[in-house]
């Protein structure tokens, strides 16, 4: 076992320990996490910052009993370290490992599973009603970072809140003092006094005297917010039913913990403002947070990273050099990213078209209606979207883009699996949740020189589009810049001519069913677009073949080979058909390709499935 392991405490033996053994378990903490995390990978910056406040809120509020509410999980490898899940960090974010997000099944500490932004208010608000109910007497803590404050859940959250008058302490995480001002030592003390049981107290007992005579109370409560506006930025969330409380040092342990023991004591709504740095205590990971957010091993003494080898470009990167010569050409292109400037391969966008570059945070949302009311004014938007979060914004999809068949092209990264984040970032549900939406034509392009061309399509088109893409690199096929080349519309593509079986794939699967098709002397497609299909081969290949097989790297149930059969049986034909593609379960963290593998959806696979249907025409099962 790490030796480091030996020093670090659960959380029962921290409420134990002296502030300066506190403080020396926050450097353990720290030091673990630079070890492990260096060669693993993972989340690094934003966990980096987190280390003194994880601390502190388990050294104050009785866990698991009271509820931490984590944001995401990028900050909570620190309470994972300290919750007893310090020996699964060797095998953190693989597959049968440690998740790099919070699971309730993985540990009775983690209160709720996270791994999309923003959600926690709205669970420990839940958490916190249902105590109530219960009549418990525990504490709920939601802990969220400021960039999930730029979603409208937080938002609806927080307002709700408010109404209810709910026993909540919300501990906002600003890592970059976006809307606060330095930190220094009026703060902190007004932080300390406003916090403690003789301020409230005769706030409370003020507000009781000055009832009886409204007036004076108004008066009071409009002096007291003018002079809070002054000298802090809580009065947002005073408004929505809060008592605003920072904002604090969230690295100084001697004050999170008294200012925590002291919110402990105090009922209602409550919100701790906190300042932390990401990167905290690793100078690279504090110069460069943003780099340093998600990493790859790297060199602990230096920071650096091992650069992948050369070879064919990664599909974001085929994205992002599509929409710089687009951009050159279209005036009227806009490029939208919900807060993923880097992971969608913007970065020379921004930097090339910064007035046609928008970053809306984490809002998918407001991305897509966003995106809509850009296309009613003539500009025709790209939405740089990772497969997982365009979940959010199913609605806007649909009712603000669809119904109004609007010229938007949404460029879906991310989709089919993605390796270590596990089940809350496959991109397994976008053909099943996207196919059923009138207006919208959706694509996949077997190689990055179709994607090229499916970019160009989908821009061209007078409605709504979707092309999806995997992550990592493309197959290395030479690449052509040229922006007039297009996919004729609903129209697949033959590969392989064969007998007896046709395999149809569906994205980037083409190379292996190419492969199955040449073992098992099968017809090959690349169907190209999962909506319009191309009905007419269909029908073609139904006459001349006795079975079908497709494959996506999608969810099977609902997905483009059930748009495949429900095309032939409603032209009345009905031939043997196997669809491949993720199973009605969630796809754990593990490598893409062994799942892949696993899931029967590489070439082997498909062999296998292409043989076992053969078998069963060349021995039907017996009438019962």
């Amino acid at each position: 076992m790490n030796p480091l392991l030996e020093q670090i405490p659960d959380p029962q033996g921290l409420r134990q320990m002296s502030r300066s053994e506190q403080k020396a378990v926050a450097r353990w903490v720290r030091q673990f996490l630079l070890e492990t995390v260096s060669q693993t990978g993972g989340h690094l910056a934003s966990c980096l910052g987190t280390v003194e406040l994880t601390v502190a809120l388990h050294a104050v509020f009785a866990t698991p009993e009271d509820r931490l509410v984590w944001d995401v999980g990028h900050q909570a490898y620190p309470h994972k370290i300290l919750t007893g899940r310090g020996p699964l960090f060797q095998r953190l974010r693989m597959k049968d490992g440690l998740s790099g997000f919070l699971k309730r099944d993985e540990s009775p500490y983690d209160a709720f599973g996270a791994g999309h932004s923003s959600t926690s208010i709205s669970a420990a608000l839940g958490m916190a009603v249902a105590a109530k109910l219960s009549q418990q007497q525990r504490q709920v803590v939601a802990i969220i970072g400021d960039g999930a404050m730029t979603a409208g859940l937080a938002y609806e959250a927080l307002n709700n809140a408010g109404v209810l008058d709910a026993d909540l302490l919300v501990v906002l995480n600003d890592n970059e003092m976006s809307i606060s001002p330095n930190v220094g030592a009026v703060s902190r003390y007004l932080t300390r006094i406003l916090s403690g049981r003789f301020y409230n107290s005769m706030r409370e007992g003020a507000g009781q005297a000055l009832s009886l005579v409204p007036p004076l109370r108004e008066l009071a409560r409009k002096a007291e917010e003018g002079v809070k506006g002054l000298v802090s930025p809580g009065v947002l969330f005073e408004e929505m039913g809060f008592h605003y409380y920072g904002p604090i040092d969230g690295h100084d342990l001697d004050v999170l913990i008294p200012t925590l023991e002291n919110l402990k004591k105090i009922k209602g709504p409550r919100l701790l403002h906190v300042i932390t740095r990401k990167g905290k205590g690793f100078a690279p990971a504090e110069a460069d947070p943003c780099t340093y957010h998600g990493v790859t091993p790297f060199d602990r003494e230096n920071g650096r990273m091992a650069k992948k080898s050369g070879g064919a470009p990664s599909y974001t990167q085929v994205f992002g050099d599509w929409l710089c010569d687009k951009a050159a050409a279209e005036s009227t292109l806009v490029a939208i990213t919900p807060a993923m400037r880097e992971g969608s391969g913007l970065v020379r966008f921004q930097q090339l078209y910064p007035e046609r570059y928008f970053d809306v945070g984490i809002a998918e949302q407001h991305a897509v209606t966003f995106a809509a009311g850009l296309a009613c004014e003539g500009q025709h938007p790209v939405v740089a979207i990772y497969s997982t979060f365009l979940q959010r914004a199913y609605d806007q999809l649909l009712h603000d883009v669809a119904i109004q068949n609007l010229p938007v092209l949404f460029a879906v990264d991310r989709a089919g699996l993605v390796g270590a984040d596990g089940a809350t970032h496959q991109g397994a549900f976008d053909m099943a949740y996207a196919r059923c939406i009138p207006n919208l034509c959706i694509m996949a392009p077997k190689d990055e020189q179709e994607l090229r061309d499916m970019l160009n399509t989908g821009f061209a088109l007078p409605g709504p589009a979707l092309v999806r893409y995997p992550r990592g690199a493309g197959v290395g096929v030479p690449l052509e810049r040229d922006l007039t080349r297009t996919v004729p519309l609903g129209k697949a593509e033959l590969l392989r001519r064969g007998r007896r079986l046709a395999i149809l794939s569906f994205g980037t699967r083409a190379a292996a069913a190419l492969e199955a098709g040449e073992a098992l002397d099968a017809t090959v497609v690349n169907m190209r677009f999962v909506k319009p299909l191309d009905v007419e081969l269909l029908e073609s290949l139904a006459r001349e073949h006795e079975a079908f097989v497709t494959v996506e790297e999608g969810c099977a149930m609902g997905g483009a080979g059930s748009g495949v059969a429900e095309a032939l049986l409603a032209q009345g034909l009905r031939p043997s058909i196997r669809i491949l593609g993720l199973p009605d379960s969630f796809i754990e963290q593990g490598d893409a390709k062994a799942w892949l593998a696993e899931l029967g959806l590489d070439a082997a696979g498909i062999i296998t499935a292409g043989r076992e249907l053969l078998g069963r025409l060349a021995h039907p099962a017996p009438v019962a």
